[in-house]
């Protein structure tokens, strides 16, 4: 009996300058059941996109065949935010920003926050590591009651030393999961990133699998799966051999050649290395 195939998302931003509704039906027409949406790509701050809009989107990608899955690029393009800081009163407004995040990310249909942004976490000027980890404990406290208010699910992800000083590999996130202890906190992981991480990429995700609610995948090229040289075949193996549950969402950083090539060609590759 053959084994269930991964589910397959696709991140937003990849299509630059393209209406929602076109992304939706060219996604789907190529196989990929989810679509994941970075917030600037439709407004300055989340909260600037209204009611009606939100359900117009969520509408758009159902009628298509696709789930909104969640957002992510969370902080980014923003001002006035930090997770991780010695302000308190940024702290909350950075709170009070990821609450708008996951009630914005339920509206959607989706379940998802990837808490990436490196730059809103990097550890300030004369604090040390174990100091800014309890800020970001103390910030990001203050979110989950919403985030089982809304089943909405806070996935942090950790980013190499070259994106950040803070959050770089799992063990890090794990240890602020733990923390918190709350079951809507949970682990991203992210190809590109896992390749700063001391094991190989399959031990990673086992290690982690009890935590683990989210995937991107990505080259260290910073491009699409199947575009350098990173074998996926023995990361979906390990995905499979931990039962993992969630989405595989291709996120890229270098949009050449072209959208339609990036997703088409990411979604093959991955099928292929799956079968």
């Amino acid at each position: 009996m053959p084994m269930p195939t991964m589910r397959y998302a696709i991140c937003n931003e990849t299509f630059e300058g393209w209406e929602h509704a076109r992304i939706c039906d060219f996604v789907a027409g190529l196989g990929y059941t989810g679509l994941e949406i970075a917030p600037f790509t439709l407004a300055p701050l989340i909260t600037d996109v209204t009611d009606a809009r939100r359900r117009e989107l969520r509408s758009q990608a159902e009628s298509a065949g696709v789930q909104i899955l969640g957002l992510h690029w969370l902080l980014a393009k923003t001002t006035g935010f930090h997770l991780n800081g010695p302000d308190a009163t940024v702290r909350t407004r950075t709170a009070g920003y990821l609450i708008e995040l996951a009630r914005a990310a339920a509206d959607l249909g989706g379940d998802i926050l990837v808490l990436g942004s490196p730059a809103q976490r990097k550890i300030p000027d004369g604090y040390s590591y174990a100091q800014a980890e309890d800020f970001a404990v103390q910030c990001l406290s203050g979110v989950l009651s919403v985030l089982e208010e809304t089943g909405v699910k806070l996935c942090l992800e950790p980013l190499t030393a070259k994106e950040t000083d803070f959050m770089t590999t799992a063990a890090d996130a794990v240890r602020i999961i733990d923390r918190l202890g709350h079951p809507n906190v949970k682990l991203h992981l992210d190809v590109k990133a896992m390749s700063a991480e001391s094991e190989p990429r399959p031990a990673v995700i086992a290690a982690n699998a009890a935590h683990t609610y989210h995937f991107h995948a990505n080259d260290e090229n910073l491009r699409g799966p199947g575009f350098g040289a990173v074998d996926f075949r023995p990361i979906l193996q390990a995905l499979r051999d931990t039962d993992y549950p969630g989405w595989v969402s291709v996120e890229v950083f270098d949009y050449s050649p072209d959208p339609e090539t990036i997703a088409r060609e990411s979604l093959r590759y991955l099928r292929e290395c799956e079968s």
